[in-house]
């Protein structure tokens, strides 16, 4: 796989591969000799922009690892010239053990140089050199903000994230075409996280209750490992120590098709992994060597992508316990060599929340059970802590999907585009995110065939929900957001209410009444905003130290914001 986005773009081939005494050796690599013969390095880029990545690759002729994935190993390191050096991992890339590759991505401007390891045996190669990285104003790595932590920045440019994320389990199922097609839509209706699935097996979306099935463009079959029987729903036969290369690669083009648009992929591990075929370890082989190599392989193969986050386990509570998420979580993040954001989903509480290795809370609370709330008191018992991160509740509720659980009633028309909508403003007046899903009955291989929603990421113009999203994403991005903290205890009759008191205040009418308010002394713009047009509507200017408001003009959701003025 050539990486995208690619500056200067070289093929450099560094056939002077230094030779190894042996491929343990504590003496490390000769730098002088002749070069092993039959393994040589090919450099992708002189040049790359920070958040992007060199990757070099090694090519073996001649005696080869039977099995790659075990038997031989690529390791290297990178830093900035004289500056500290990371630890990387490289992976292989051929079931023959012909090709492996090693990633580096620099985080700042500047001259790195590099050392690659190749080791099978007693056949060893070495090599190292240098790239320069330019600060192109890349968005980076997200990260919990160290002065906000119950939001998230951007590394590289210090932009700060509004979470907008929705469920596309199986999007790797598809064609690279529709692939692409789902993740430009996603995008423009500013969703700028995915859930997706990198191993899941099923028959169709009968399960989940959705007329989604498989068809000429689009598998449920999800397959990390070599299967001896890729047919077989519940017995495929999978070999765990053989990893099936081309589902990794279409991941990869997933990962910089998605980080073309900044959009963040959570790569979940399993998704359904109770149901028999997709979990090959099971209870007894839960944290062992081999599926701890699946997970360093994916860190391995994943890790340079500056748009990954890591969630362990879709409900890992179904077949996973407490225990191994601690150790699994830990293993994750020590052998990430990028610290990327790590968590794993559960159900309605989040039992991580003063791990190392966990950096924002997920939560599957359904309906209005998983509102306002709920999501105001976890936020109120992570802050208990000591620990603050970011909540988020990661399932609340499919647009029109009613399956026999949940919160509340269950029949249409109870989950609908709008109503998913409010609960999405209601987290984030509390200060947290959401993950929502599109409804998925336009179907796959069924009816219009031009949807499958939250099951596999497919969407059409008709599927109005996550543009009324991006109107929130709109409204909340045109200010500081992440300055302000609920303080409903400033407005009346039982409104929502969000504040950096004397600056900023924001106040959702879920009903058609004024409010008093209580400001700091000063003068203030006010401004109703529409959530289902996107529409400002002027008021004036109001001061301080109270105000009341007038009714929004129907009873509808509208949102006010007072703004401090000169």
């Amino acid at each position: 796989m050539s990486p995208p986005g690619r500056i200067g773009s070289v093929a450099a081939v560094v056939a002077a591969a230094l030779v190894l005494p042996s491929a343990h050796a504590s003496a490390g690599p000769r730098e002088a000799g002749a070069a092993e013969p039959g393994i040589t390095f090919e450099v992708s880029a002189a040049e790359v922009e920070a958040f992007d990545f060199v990757e070099v690759t090694v090519r073996v002729d001649g005696a080869r690892a039977a099995n790659p994935f075990t038997d031989a190993h690529v390791n290297g390191s990178f830093g900035p010239s004289g500056g500290p050096t990371t630890e990387v991992e490289g992976f292989a890339d051929a079931e023959d053990g012909s090709v492996y590759r090693i990633r580096f991505m620099p985080r700042g401007a500047s001259e790195h140089r590099y050392e690659v390891r190749y080791e099978h045996g007693d056949r060893g190669a070495y090599h190292r050199g240098t790239f320069l990285a330019r600060d192109a104003m890349r968005k980076g790595l997200l990260r919990v903000d160290e002065a906000y932590p119950f939001h998230f920045v951007w590394e590289g440019t210090g932009e700060h994230y509004f979470w907008n994320g929705t469920t596309t389990y199986w999007l790797l199922g598809w064609d690279d075409e529709t692939m692409r097609a789902s993740v430009e839509r996603l995008a423009r209706l500013k969703v700028n996280r995915l859930r997706v699935a990198l191993d899941g097996r099923v028959k169709d979306g009968r399960d989940w209750y959705e007329n989604v099935f498989p068809t000429d463009r689009f598998s449920f079959r999800l397959d990390p490992w070599v299967a001896a029987r890729p047919d077989s729903l519940a017995d495929p036969g999978f070999d765990v120590a053989r990893f099936n290369l081309p589902h990794w690669q279409k991941a990869e083009r997933l990962l910089g098709l998605a980080r073309e648009h900044d959009v963040v992929v959570s790569v979940v591990f399993y998704v359904d992994g109770a149901k028999p075929g997709v979990d090959p370890f099971g209870r007894a082989g839960e944290g062992g060597e081999a599926e701890e190599r699946y997970y360093r392989y994916a860190v391995a193969r994943f890790g340079a992508f500056s748009n990954v986050t890591w969630d362990l386990s879709n409900e890992y509570r179904l077949l996973r316990s407490d225990a191994w998420a601690e150790r699994m979580g830990a293993r994750v993040k020590a052998w990430d060599p990028y610290d990327h954001l790590a968590s794993t989903h559960g159900f309605e509480d989040f039992r991580f929340r003063t791990s190392p290795w966990a950096d924002f809370a997920l939560y599957q609370m359904w309906d209005e059970c998983g509102g306002y709330p709920f999501m105001l008191l976890n936020r109120q018992l992570q802050a208990a802590t000591g620990r603050p991160m970011p909540q988020i509740n990661e399932e609340y509720g499919y647009e029109d999907h009613y399956p026999p659980w949940g919160c509340g009633k269950h029949e249409p028309p109870t989950r609908s585009a709008d109503n998913r909508r409010r609960l999405a403003w209601e987290m984030a007046m509390a200060g947290t995110y959401q993950t929502t899903g599109e409804r998925a009955d336009r179907g796959t291989g069924w009816g219009p065939d031009t949807g499958g929603g939250w099951i596999n990421g497919r969407g059409d113009d008709t599927m109005v929900m996550l543009a009324g999203y991006a109107r929130m994403v709109d409204f909340f991005t045109g200010f500081e957001w992440w300055r302000l903290e609920p303080r409903n205890e400033l407005v009346t009759h039982g409104l929502l209410c969000l504040a950096e008191p004397g600056q900023r205040y924001v106040v959702y009418f879920r009903w058609k009444m004024p409010a008093a308010i209580r400001l700091e002394p000063g003068r203030y713009r006010a401004r109703w905003y529409n959530p289902r047009t996107g529409d400002w509507v002027g008021i004036g200017i109001v001061e301080g130290p109270s105000w009341t408001s007038p009714a929004p003009a129907d009873g509808e959701d509208w949102a006010l914001l007072l703004e401090k003025t000169d």
